[in-house]
């Protein structure tokens, strides 16, 4: 599915379920004024086509012990090592989310840690020490001001192909 195949019935059910995932399927039906079974393919649909993920809850890291979180930018010795390197850091549960970018440094990854000398130990003794890590670039991050999805709209498509 491309996202020229969003229809604004699969807009409105995505909006509705990026706000609150643990709505009901036919509350949510009722609130759109459509079927539940219109719902449900839908659904189905968004999934085969790999749209619609996980339905997830967030937990609040702090409330859990995980009072230090920093953004470590990692250089690599080889760009065609990233592969490798980002299986790597999948493995550290502490790490989050990795995202692959441009300059320097060729990936960024989210850490969760219980304090800071927990974080130090995370980045010197399970990061660094990866094949292909040439060095890593630390931010601190105090507190994480808000989250959201990306914005779902069907409103100038063709904009940014």
């Amino acid at each position: 599915m491309q996202k020229n195949q969003l229809d604004p019935i699969d807009i409105r059910i995505l909006n509705e379920l990026t706000s609150d995932a643990r709505m009901p399927l036919i509350q949510l039906s009722k609130k759109l004024k459509i079927s539940n079974t219109l719902v449900h393919q839908r659904l189905k649909k968004l999934r085969d086509a790999g749209i619609l993920k996980n339905a997830t809850y967030q937990l609040d890291a702090w409330k859990l012990g995980y009072q230090s979180s920093a953004f470590v930018q990692i250089m690599l010795t080889n760009a065609k090592l990233h592969r490798g390197v980002e299986e790597e850091l999948a493995k550290i549960p502490e790490i989050v989310e990795c995202v692959n970018i441009a300059g320097r440094y060729a990936l960024i990854v989210k850490v969760y840690a219980r304090n800071n000398r927990h974080l130090r130990d995370v980045i010197y003794e399970k990061i660094q020490p990866i094949e292909g890590v040439e060095g890593t670039n630390t931010t601190m991050s105090f507190e994480t001001a808000f989250t959201r999805p990306f914005p779902l709209s069907m409103e100038n498509e063709d904009t940014y192909d």
